[in-house]
């Protein structure tokens, strides 16, 4: 079978879903434009602008703030929501706040950009919380469960080439025009693929027979953005029993769940020391053109795609926990790679195994804490685990670049390399 026919179906799509499937793909496409525009290049024009790491830091802070404060209230509010129409409107609202970015070059110091796009993203993420939870939830009652894993294979696809298509464009437009237009204009970009992305949102609606339930496979949204992904919306998903939704029971964390809980904050802790660092060290240190940073985010998400080809073979020999190990490794080699830069050649190297990396843990960690809970007690049990990613969040964003300031962001990147080391071994062993 060749990798192109993995993503079409031996059965024809039924008339009364090819509508549903069109803008889902669409969607997912358009999404792909505002993730590699918009949100592939704020942390490079903040570090251009002369942001220190904590600053950086906290524009990952933001939504995991969000998404602890605002979760739960998100969920029982779509309970007594229309979901179509809810995800739609929450969708255009957190969108729309991508329009300010473009102007605020007219109206705003260096510093005073730097803080309103860490207030923005503070902000926008409130509806943003709503629209992640509630998306799930269309997603299940808009695609029957047999054409799920069909559809998330399409959407992958769909947003892996989108991405990687406009990374490489936005950083030649960069490259080719005057700071700070050439940020205006990217930005504009991800403002228009986010208005139609969530223009074909309006067009996706609940199936009459579509049953409740967490969607199948795991897109590369959830993969770039692990802290506001697939374990969140699963974790705060309305029961299919009509229960309402609970605070997280502490129950759940006694014997070995919990352990798992611990090591998989430590896992994502360390991911999460070195994030803030890299704009600033690609800015500041390396001295990248963006045309190179975009080509590099480029061929992050190339082996993203590749490597997610390969995904069930590796996990059918190894295992879903060995392979979340083995893609650790890749993973701790990102860090150290940049630290070891002195130009776009490691920078590279590091960018392709990054992504290996991301497509085995990414791919790999749904399914593997999923066989380690109870299957009649989900919410619960990944309510857990998004709390302590969101910790982890908050905690990594903060500390590392506390870290950098005192030690240097090269040896800061090193510490992260070898902490993302230490637990891809204690995955290895865990038990």
């Amino acid at each position: 079978m060749s990798f192109i026919s993995r993503f079409y179906s031996d059965q024809p799509v039924p008339a009364e879903h090819r509508s549903n499937f069109r803008h889902l793909y669409l969607d997912i496409a358009w999404f792909g434009v505002l993730a590699a525009s918009s949100l592939g290049f704020v942390g490079v024009y903040a570090a251009r602008l002369g942001a220190t790491a904590f600053q950086i830091g906290l524009l990952s802070v933001g939504p995991a703030i969000a998404n602890l404060i605002f979760a739960l209230p998100a969920g029982r509010w779509l309970e007594r929501q229309k979901i179509d129409a809810a995800v739609f409107w929450t969708a255009a609202f957190h969108r729309a706040f991508y329009l300010v970015w473009v102007f605020l070059p007219f109206f705003l110091s260096a510093q005073g950009q730097i803080w309103a796009l860490v207030g923005l993203t503070l902000i926008m993420h409130i509806p943003g919380t709503a629209l992640a939870v509630g998306f799930n939830a269309l997603f299940a009652e808009a695609v029957p469960s047999n054409w799920r894993g069909h559809v998330a294979g399409m959407r992958n696809a769909l947003l892996s080439v989108t991405f990687i298509a406009v990374s490489l464009i936005c950083g030649q437009i960069l490259q080719r025009m005057t700071f700070p237009v050439g940020y205006q204009v990217v930005f504009a970009i991800g403002f228009v693929g986010g208005a139609m992305s969530t223009f074909h949102l309006w067009f996706v609606a609940p199936h009459r027979d579509g049953s409740k339930g967490l969607s199948t496979g795991r897109g590369l949204r959830d993969l770039a953005w692990p802290s506001v992904g697939r374990t969140l919306k699963s974790a705060l998903h309305r029961p299919a029993d009509g229960r309402r939704l609970r605070l997280p029971r502490s129950e759940v964390l006694r014997g070995s769940y919990g352990k798992l809980i611990a090591v998989l904050f430590g896992f994502h802790l360390a991911l999460y020391l070195s994030i803030p660092l890299f704009p600033v060290h690609w800015v500041n240190n390396l001295h990248l053109t963006d045309g190179q940073i975009g080509l590099g985010t480029a061929i992050f998400y190339v082996s993203v795609f590749f490597g997610s080809t390969q995904l069930s073979r590796l996990v059918h020999k190894l295992g879903n926990q060995h392979v979340i190990a083995l893609g650790a490794v890749f993973m701790a080699s990102y860090p150290a790679f940049m630290a070891a830069a002195d130009g776009p050649t490691l920078f590279l190297v590091g960018s392709a195994c990054g992504g290996l990396g991301w497509s085995l843990v990414g791919g790999a960690l749904a399914n593997y804490l999923l066989e380690k809970i109870p299957g009649d007690d989900r919410p619960a049990y990944l309510a857990w685990y998004n709390l302590a990613i969101n910790a982890a969040v908050l905690l990594g964003s903060l500390i590392g670049p506390v870290v950098g300031r005192y030690v240097g962001i090269p040896v800061a990147l090193f510490l992260g390399a070898a902490l993302r080391l230490v637990m891809a071994i204690v995955i290895w062993r865990w038990e």
